[in-house]
């Protein structure tokens, strides 16, 4: 009972007695089929627009940003790829500078070490001349200081002699003071 009276409900929403539409339309069993036409129409047509103009741009954005990812990530690779060989050239060349510096440097080392020998073996060759020449003017020096010590003892001794009333001999001051200095 309680549908049959839903039923007559529904047919009196639709139309008056006067033929025009009271209530809500959505519900008149009468419009059901019409309206499932033209739902299934707009469905089509949105079906057809979105397959034929909506998916397509957007599968061709999607295809767009998967080939740019791709490629960025690619370009990253190749970048990757590049920085570690540009990182093994800087270490190797590093490392070949490092030996060429110490290569360099221990050159310049031998190379001071023999100047510094030469400059030794002259330094050493000098004072030898310069010592020799010394000893040679120390010999002569000790040479004429003995001469001028004899001549100033013989001058000293005839002086002491005189000066005690006595008269020497020359010939025999200079043979007690060559005596006296040889021992």
């Amino acid at each position: 009972m309680a549908t049959s009276q839903l039923a007559e409900d529904l047919a009196g929403i639709c139309v008056d007695s006067h033929g025009s539409a009271i209530g809500m339309p959505q519900l008149c069993s009468e419009w059901i089929p019409n309206q499932v036409f033209w739902l299934v129409i707009t469905l089509v047509v949105i079906f057809f627009v979105l397959s034929r103009i909506a998916l397509p741009r957007i599968a061709s954005v999607l295809a767009e940003r998967q080939g740019t990812i791709t490629n960025d990530i690619a370009a990253a690779e190749e970048l990757k790829r590049q920085a570690s060989e540009a990182e093994a050239a800087y270490d190797k060349a590093l490392a070949d500078a490092r030996s060429e510096a110490q290569g360099i440097a221990q050159a310049t080392r031998d190379e001071i070490k023999a100047e510094l020998d030469a400059a030794t073996a002259k330094a050493d060759e000098q004072i030898a001349a310069k010592s020799a020449e010394s000893e040679a003017a120390i010999a002569e020096i000790r040479a004429s200081s003995l001469a001028n010590i004899e001549i100033v003892a013989k001058d000293a001794a005839a002086a002491i002699v005189a000066r005690f009333g006595g008269n020497a001999d020359q010939a025999a001051i200079s043979a007690a003071v060559d005596s006296r200095m040889k021992g």
